[in-house]
This record gives structure tokens, C-alpha cells and sequence, in this order.
């Protein structure tokens, strides 16, 4: 077998419209890991190229036993419902298994990126950058990002290490290929369908002294921006920095700047009304976030960043409006 690159939860969001770039790229030398039994998934890889499907709960057994020539290993694979509260759920899925990945790349000296999470960051009391000591003094609001986080200790204490490693801390990250994600889908997605069925869109009121209604802050980044760093650590063969990188912007912005641009996308009259917060994500819900991102830039990266509203309007208008997907 030629030498392959693998993708875990590569039937999601992130993993299929990766999967679709790769393609694009010319690489069909794919293996594709995921649970598969989700039907709200199978359009994301409908018209994607590889060579291996393969089971999530059967991933490591296969490579076991067909034993492939694996050049990188994209880990983007997790349980990202931060609602999900039962923390073993995350364990298992979050850091067990990145274990398991981590440990085969050591050993079989496979170059790895994999998918940590600005929801490592907590309130962001700490800040947002992504130096290494700071882990060790993050507080993670919900389940989700403490599993993200312990595996970045983890990851970061390790004494042997993959010959080049990369978590990224991926922000609030938006674009095609989320139809399946429900309520964890980006506010985006929301105001889109909310505009399409109802002509106006509902926003959180603020529950936080200092930010207003609409006006809670987030680092949006479009998935064509985060699959462009990916490719690009993928090609720059180790001449970066194995660690930990921020991906977002480095630009917050607003709730009601979302709405206004998804409304601009669709040439459309702005309506946006207010809601409370539902009572069981109040008290875990980040008011601010924004990516340092000196050191992805410091390290080559030189692709400018969509900004929101050119982000928005290509997501709008060629894919939540004809329906199709990346």
C-alpha cells in the first residue's frame, strides 16, 4: 500500500470537508475513521475519494493487521457536544483515544496534527495564548474542554513525542458540512434557517454585567481557513515547531455582527430579537474569546484569514442557500 494519510472523525464537519480539500489537492490515498453508523453524515463524504473506511471502535485492530505505510495522521475525531456533561463520555473518546492515536504515531513515526479547542481556555481570566505552561493553569468551563485540555498536558508532558506534533486549538470555527450538528451547529447555521423560516433571528440575551445583549464576543473562523492550516502543516515538513497553535482569526467579534452579516448574505432586512440564555449552558458560557495567533504567523503562515463577513457570505450564498455541501 502507498503511503496514506489518515483522517479520524472524518465523516464530521471539519474531517469531511478536509477530506473534500485532500481531494482537491490530488491525494485520494485517504483512510477515512469515524463511526458510520450516523445516516445524517453520509453526504458530507458522498462524493469524497479514499481508500479505507474504517470503523472507529475497529481503527486500531485494522491498522494492527493491514499494518499501512502512513506518511501524517489527522486526528480530528472527538465528542464535541459541550452539553454532554457525563465526563467519562469524553474521557474515553477525548483522551483515551487520542492516547492511543499519540502513541502510534510515536511509534511508528507518523507526523500528527490533532484537533485541541479554544474551550480549553475557560472564562479566558488566563488569556488565550498558546504557550506551554499555560494549560497547567487553565479551569475549562465544561466536560468537553477539560478532556481537550488534559490531553494537551498530556501531550505536552510526554517524553517521546511523534517526529513532529500539532494540537490546534480550533475557535469557533463555522462553514459547510455542519448540517448534521443540531444544536452544537455554528450560530450561523441558526440564524440562516431562522431567517429562511421565520424572517428574523433570536440572539442570547447577556447574563454578564459589561456586555450588552447581542454583543458577547467570539474568534468566528471559517473551516476554509482552518483546512488551509492543516494542508499547510502538512507540507511543511517539520520545519516548524512541534506544540500547541491557536487557530482563529485573532479578531473578535460580535453575535449581532454574525446576524447582520448572515442577513447581508441573503439580501435581507436585518430582524434580530433577543432570547434568555437556556438555564443549562449559563453558567459555562465564554462572553469573550480571541486567538492570540503570533505564533502560527511567527511560523510561516502567510494565507490571510477570511474576514467574518467574506466568511459568511461564501458560506451563505454557495452553500446553506442551494443547499450543497463542500
Amino acid at each position: 500500500m502507498e503511503s496514506v494519510i489518515i483522517v479520524t472523525g472524518a465523516a464530521g464537519f471539519i474531517g469531511s470537508c478536509l477530506t473534500g480539500f485532500l481531494n482537491d489537492k490530488g491525494f485520494e490515498n485517504l483512510i477515512l475513521v469515524d463511526d458510520f453508523s450516523r445516516e445524517d453524515k453520509i453526504l458530507n463524504l458522498s462524493t469524497k475519494k479514499f481508500i479505507a473506511r474504517i470503523e472507529r471502535e475497529e481503527f486500531f485492530n485494522w491498522l494492527n493487521e493491514e499494518k499501512p505505510s502512513v506518511d501524517f495522521f489527522f486526528h480530528l475525531g472527538a465528542r464535541t457536544d459541550t452539553t454532554e456533561f457525563d465526563y467519562s463520555v469524553h474521557q474515553k473518546l477525548n483522551v483515551e483515544y487520542s492516547q492511543l492515536v499519540w502513541k502510534y504515531c510515536t511509534t511508528h513515526q507518523v507526523r500528527l496534527v490533532y484537533a485541541s479547542s479554544a474551550a480549553t481556555y475557560g472564562n479566558g481570566s488566563m488569556g488565550y495564548d498558546d504557550n506551554h505552561e499555560l494549560p497547567f493553569q487553565l479551569s475549562p468551563l465544561n466536560p468537553y474542554g477539560k478532556s481537550k485540555n488534559e490531553f494537551d498536558k498530556w501531550a505536552l508532558k510526554e517524553n517521546s513525542s511523534p517526529p513532529f506534533w500539532a494540537g490546534l486549538k480550533f475557535f469557533n470555527v463555522y462553514g459547510p458540512n455542519e448540517y448534521h450538528k443540531g444544536r452544537m451547529a455554528s450560530v450561523i447555521f441558526h440564524s440562516f434557517n431562522q431567517i429562511r423560516e421565520n424572517g428574523f433571528v433570536k440572539l442570547f440575551r447577556s447574563h454578564k454585567e459589561g456586555f450588552k445583549d447581542g454583543e458577547q464576543l467570539r474568534d468566528f473562523v471559517y473551516v476554509k481557513d482552518v483546512i488551509n492550516v492543516c494542508f499547510w502543516m502538512m507540507e511543511q515538513e517539520q520545519k516548524i515547531p512541534s506544540g500547541l497553535y491557536n487557530l482563529g482569526t485573532g479578531k473578535a467579534r460580535t453575535f449581532l455582527d454574525l446576524a447582520l452579516a448572515s442577513f447581508s448574505g441573503l439580501d435581507i432586512k436585518p430582524d434580530i430579537r433577543f432570547i434568555d440564555m437556556p438555564e443549562d449552558i449559563r453558567e459555562s458560557y465564554q462572553y469573550y474569546t480571541q486567538a492570540n495567533m503570533k505564533k502560527l504567523i511567527s511560523s510561516g503562515y502567510q494565507i490571510p484569514m477570511y474576514s467574518l463577513e467574506a466568511g459568511i457570505g461564501d458560506y451563505v450564498r454557495n452553500y446553506l442557500a442551494p443547499a450543497r455541501y463542500y
